[in-house]
């Protein structure tokens, strides 16, 4: 890796904010806190820690813009549910608040939120979401984030790693595929009649 590479890199990264035991942000004031620093992409895990993002390098957002508009597409046209971008926030059962690169709802759960509760994080966890690795990743945790997804009710989740070339599904059941070098990936049933080219993705973007 270069030294531009290695500098690119790091300023991916997310930075780790210990809070538990000194500081205690209840979900009210997270939430404010997030709406005070509108520029940064922020997280939080179960066990209370703030994990912020740093903006990611230009081919990953391109690949992810790409992502959001085929699952927007799909969704529109499907009708049953409603698409997300990165810039949502679902507050998990565990407490933590996860904000997939990609994910997706059925309309019927979020017709059961309240006015409020759909202005601020959903209080939900996505029937389906992508995880799009960036060169800075780390694989180990964004697998555990997909696992997370799961253990509170994800039914389809895609980590798709254009370094690798390679897609791995998560089912709800535990069932966990990989597939490596797939033309394409498909959502049935969870998604019916969605079917992701990933030429784009395994393509540089520009």
């Amino acid at each position: 890796m270069s030294v531009v590479d290695a500098q690119s890199a790091q300023a991916e990264q997310a930075l780790l904010v210990r809070m538990l035991p000194a500081i205690d942000l209840t979900g009210e004031r997270f939430f404010a806190f997030c709406q005070q620093n509108p520029d940064l992409r922020i997280e939080r895990t179960a066990e209370g820690d703030i994990a912020v993002m740093a903006p990611t390098g230009g081919e990953t957002s391109a690949r992810n813009a790409r992502l959001v508009a085929e699952v927007i597409r799909w969704a529109d046209e499907e009708g049953s549910g409603v698409a997300f971008d990165s810039a949502v926030g679902f507050e998990l059962p565990d407490g933590a608040v996860r904000s997939p690169d990609v994910s997706w709802v059925r309309r019927d759960r979020l017709a059961r939120l309240s006015s409020g509760e759909k202005q601020r994080f959903l209080p939900l966890c996505p029937d389906f979401v992508i995880e799009l690795c960036s060169p800075s990743d780390s694989l180990v945790a964004i697998e555990r984030k997909m696992e997370e997804y799961r253990a509170h009710g994800t039914r389809l989740g895609w980590l798709i790693d254009p370094a690798h070339m390679r897609v791995t599904v998560y089912h709800r059941d535990g069932v966990v595929e990989q597939h490596d070098q797939p033309a394409t990936i498909a959502g049935d049933p969870v998604l019916p009649g969605f079917v992701l080219s990933l030429s784009s993705i395994w393509d540089p973007p520009f």
